[in-house]
């Protein structure tokens, strides 16, 4: 006799004790059903699947000294995590607008969001990147955060080509909806702007060798190009350069990057406060000689001299806010 059309399918089973492919870890796509098991992985310094842990939210509170009634603005909302305690420290009376171009994540993060209690009166979502935000705002806001990072929601997902621990295809679109993927643009590099990539987007030291020998046979998923690599002597931190010089490429992120930056001084009140989060040195580099520049001219009265890393503390809790650098500028009154 058939299964009744009505009775719960099982779910997929997998080989050994633990899930371990992105798609088979069940409890940690439902926080909200398996809390227990989910803060196991949380306690053991992981980031459960489909989630994403906001980094160094308290310094970037102390940054931005939100307070009731403010205007605050999340350039890239990720999985929400920054945009809860902006929405919760501007109340009663302030509102969000949160910006992202992912098309997948977004409308999850406003449902996430709504399910808290930070409604469509307090909480605007839009699906854009940043470079446009001077054309977005109806009017200046209290303050402005960035972080750059990408979200563990786009990396964890082999469908989205963010990762090369699972196959999946060499996509790296933060939109997949829109533009052409990484190995299209592989197939389309001669060695020599392939190498520029390389240099420019990732500092890779052996740009020109790693080049050519990637473009003797492009690969068309996320492990291909990995085995590329490893065969051409580089090893996992190669890999992730990699990637990131054509993740960066694929979204034109240095590029949105600095339109961002030029604009900052419109898209803030006298006396607002931006905070950056960046995680590579091509990112870190733009915000801070575009701060120094503002500075310099008497737009912001006041950057930061020093970069503020996570506390020893997070980074053993979330490996992945390690390499994060913040920084922050106040427009002059």
């Amino acid at each position: 006799m058939s299964d009744s059309p009505d009775k719960p399918k099982r779910r997929p089973r997998y080989s050994g004790k633990n899930p371990r492919h992105f798609t088979e870890k069940y409890k940690e796509h439902s926080p909200d059903r398996y809390p227990v098991d989910v803060a196991k992985v949380i306690d053991a310094g992981k980031t459960p699947a489909g989630t994403h842990r906001a980094i160094m939210v308290r310094e970037i509170l102390d940054v931005l000294a939100p307070k009731p009634g403010d205007i605050a603005v999340d350039c890239t909302l990720g999985y929400g995590g920054h945009a809860e305690a902006l929405l919760a420290a501007i109340q009663p009376g302030g509102r969000l607008i949160g910006l992202d171009v992912d098309p997948i994540e977004l409308p999850k993060t406003v449902r996430r969001l709504t399910a808290l209690g930070f409604g469509s009166d307090i909480l605007t979502a839009i699906q854009s990147n940043f470079a446009g935000l001077a054309k977005l705002l109806s009017e200046p806001a209290d303050m402005l955060l960035a972080d750059l990072g990408l979200s563990s929601m786009q990396i964890d997902n082999p469908e989205r080509g963010f990762t090369w621990k699972y196959d999946g295809p060499l996509d790296l679109r933060m939109n997949p909806r829109k533009g052409l993927p990484a190995s299209s643009l592989l197939a389309s590099l001669d060695p020599s702007r392939l190498a520029e990539l390389l240099a420019d987007n990732s500092d890779e030291p052996d740009a020109d060798r790693l080049a050519r020998a990637l473009l003797r046979a492009p690969a068309t998923t996320t492990m291909q190009l990995a085995a590329a690599v490893r065969k051409a002597g580089g090893d996992d931190d190669t890999i992730r350069r990699v990637f990131q010089a054509l993740r960066i490429a694929v979204n034109d992120e240095f590029g949105t990057l600095e339109a961002f930056l030029r604009n900052i001084p419109f898209c803030l009140k006298p006396g607002g406060r931006v905070a950056i989060l960046t995680f590579h040195s091509g990112e870190d580099r733009r915000v801070k000689k575009a701060f120094k520049a503002f500075e310099a001219a008497g737009v912001f009265s006041e950057i930061a001299r020093d970069v503020t890393r996570a506390s020893a503390e997070e980074r053993r809790s979330n490996p992945r806010s390690s390499s994060a650098k913040l920084r922050w500028a106040v427009l002059r009154d």
